[in-house]
């Protein structure tokens, strides 16, 4: 069997880093490298076709009135110091991309395998990103879990925020960081 990964691909993937949200700068993605980038998100496994999650875009004027909403609901908050921070880092990247995790309870696939997937499309946002030359960063923080936040994204019940994934051009990359060794982390089951 060949391999449908080119050594390109292969090395691009090794490199991938997620891009600090300061550092995620306009130029943004363009309406169709937004399209490419969600059918690229979409390409996980989902279990039957269930698409447990669903996908909130946000960008331009709405991404700065959403912004200031938030800002308005972290200074009713008693730790609204470390919140306005963490709230800051959304306003840089052009593009947000919300992963809303949406289970179907007491479906043969269990939850956890469901929230999985929703994982998955947070990760292959990042990946689908890089692919087409942006960086991205993959949030949660204050603002996916607290009620009045998620209600400004029009979360159902039961619906949970798997990832806020911000995407821009890279106006400086990261530095270099220790990764975990293969070595540490991968064993051969051996019976």
């Amino acid at each position: 069997m060949t391999s449908t990964i080119t050594g390109s691909a292969a090395d691009s993937l090794a490199l991938r880093r997620s891009t600090q949200p300061d550092a995620l700068v306009a130029p943004g993605p363009s309406a169709a490298e937004i399209d490419r980038l969600v059918e690229i998100a979409l390409r996980v496994p989902d279990h039957g076709r269930l698409t447990p999650w669903r996908l909130v875009l946000i960008a331009g004027e709405a991404k700065q009135r959403w912004v200031e909403r938030l800002m308005q609901i972290v200074e009713t908050r008693e730790d609204a110091g470390k919140t306005r921070v963490s709230t800051r880092k959304l306003t840089s990247a052009p593009l947000v991309v919300v992963v809303v995790s949406k289970p179907l309870p007491g479906h043969k696939v269990p939850e956890w395998e469901q929230w999985l997937s929703a994982g998955a499309v947070c990760m292959n946002l990042l990946n689908g990103a890089h692919a087409l030359g942006y960086g991205a960063n993959w949030l949660t923080g204050w603002h996916a879990y607290d009620a009045q936040a998620t209600a400004l994204l029009g979360l159902a019940e039961g619906e949970k925020v798997a990832g806020v994934v911000l995407v821009g051009s890279i106006a400086e990359p990261a530095p270099p960081r220790p990764r975990a060794a293969a070595s540490d982390v991968a064993r051969w089951l051996a019976m």
